[in-house]
């Protein structure tokens, strides 16, 4: 049986091109302190075509969808401190290459791998140092002309071709994108219910204690990792937008923003959820949920095939820029109709991010979000705030298996003007949503987001 692995090593062979190789190797081992590293995470193009988690290693794949692994060499030893290792000699039926070497021949055999090729393919700028490795390694091939061996004329950047394979996801991927999708919604829940119960036992509550809660549900059901720091802000701290899980203390009658989400499998899930501390929304801070979730659900009905990436972000603004002229955190009289906020941006000091961004083995995942066969439709306008020249292209035309999040947000600091009955109000509603024919699924609705069913919820 052929294995999705496999299956996309075959059809990245075929965008070769006569005579191509391709170079991906895994990432590398990074130092955590003096006498300890980080938790090995491998690069994912690497394992999108191999599966295999294991540091030192490198895949080699021709065009004529030969492959052959680089990998660290059984060594008992070793594995007694640092764990099994596959090694070389079951790599070919482990993982469906075609021949595997140790790590440490890769030196030596990769230059007469890249001899009488006419290209060699490998990422661009991913790597530190492996521009000047493969250059090592062409020497080589050069200095055996004289004995008639060709050297590579050109290279190219092979995360061209992956990016565009890795935007649309098969059905293997879509399937664990949704189990880790159902995790980390799992984990949203547990916090919500965790932050109402400990305030009404009066006890003292801290972000860390939710974000332990987040933890305990991703590696209780398999994930292996965060797919990224997780972000629990109290209050305030809601209005940070990278804000890290700390030591601030949850009070009664504030809001929490969690943003957080599992990796599984080497996929990543990213959920964003807003809720009152002890489980009931203020008046302001409902009227302010109620706009973030209003204009979400305007880019999700915007997310659909044949629509554009950009789509979704401008649903949003519209229904933003009126909801803050409605709620008096803008003046009509000095900014205008919804429409010249739009064209003014003079929502940006209340929404200051986009709308989405792709989503898959990582959590901000590779595409382009212009349409291909477009790139060269350009337009000019200037920002009205920056003042800077920005060129337009035509942004990605949504297809079906294409994964992005939807997150729209409101983040509210004390300033002239503003009612200070929303100062302090940070709100981001974040989904992931996978493009079908007819629009988009949801898949992390496992975890509520109508501010009535997050009431509903914390009671429990």
């Amino acid at each position: 049986m052929t294995t999705p692995h496999a299956q996309r090593r075959q059809a990245l062979a075929c965008q070769l091109g006569a005579g191509g190789i391709a170079l991906i190797p895994t990432a590398t081992e990074q130092p955590r302190n003096r006498d300890n590293g980080f938790p090995f995470r491998h690069d994912s193009y690497f394992y999108y075509l191999t599966g295999f988690t294991e540091p030192q290693a490198l895949l080699v794949l021709t065009a004529e969808g030969e492959s052959t692994l680089f990998c660290a060499p059984k060594d008992l030893e070793r594995e007694i401190w640092d764990g099994y290792r596959l090694g070389p000699e079951a790599a070919p039926a482990a993982l469906g290459v075609d021949a595997a070497h140790s790590f440490a021949e890769l030196g030596a055999r990769l230059p007469r791998l890249l001899e009488n090729r006419s290209q060699v393919w490998f990422p661009f700028a991913t790597h530190p140092g492996l521009a000047a490795q493969v250059e090592g390694w062409l020497g080589q091939v050069r200095a055996r002309a004289r004995f008639g061996a060709l050297c590579p004329a050109q290279q190219g950047d092979l995360c061209t071709l992956l990016d565009e394979m890795r935007l649309v996801k098969d059905a293997h991927e879509l399937a664990t994108m949704r189990r880790a999708a159902e995790i980390s919604a799992g984990a949203h829940v547990r916090a919500m219910q965790q932050s109402a119960r400990m305030l009404r036992a009066g006890q003292d509550l801290r972000e860390y204690h939710l974000d332990a809660e987040l933890l305990h549900e991703f590696r209780r059901h398999g994930a292996q990792s965060p797919a990224y720091g997780s972000i629990v802000a109290a209050g305030a701290n809601a209005c940070v937008l990278h804000y890290r899980a700390d030591a601030a203390p949850l009070r009664d009658g504030e809001l929490v923003l969690i943003d957080a989400g599992c990796e599984l499998d080497g996929y990543a899930s990213d959920i964003t959820r807003t809720f009152p501390a002890n489980g009931r929304f203020t008046g302001p801070q409902r009227a302010l949920y109620d706009l973030v979730l209003a204009s979400q659900e305007a880019a999700v009905a915007a997310t659909r095939p044949g629509n554009r990436f950009n789509d979704p972000h401008d649903a949003t603004v519209a229904v933003l820029a009126q909801g803050l002229l409605d709620l008096g955190l803008l003046d009509k009289g000095k900014v205008g109709s919804a429409q010249d906020v739009i064209e003014q941006r003079a929502y940006f000091p209340f929404y200051m991010h986009r709308t989405g961004h792709w989503l898959g083995m990582d959590v901000h995942d590779c595409g382009s979000y212009v349409e291909p066969s477009e790139v060269g439709q350009t337009s000019q306008r200037q920002d009205p705030l920056s003042g800077e020249t920005i060129t337009n292209r035509p942004s990605r035309i949504l297809r079906p298996g294409m994964v992005l999040t939807i997150e729209p947000g409101l983040y509210v600091r004390p300033a002239e003007g503003v009612p200070e009955a929303f100062w302090n109000l940070g709100i981001r509603i974040e989904d992931d949503a996978v493009v079908t024919e007819g629009g988009c699924e949801l898949i992390t609705r496992g975890v509520p987001v109508a501010a009535d069913a997050i009431e509903a919820l914390m009671r429990d």
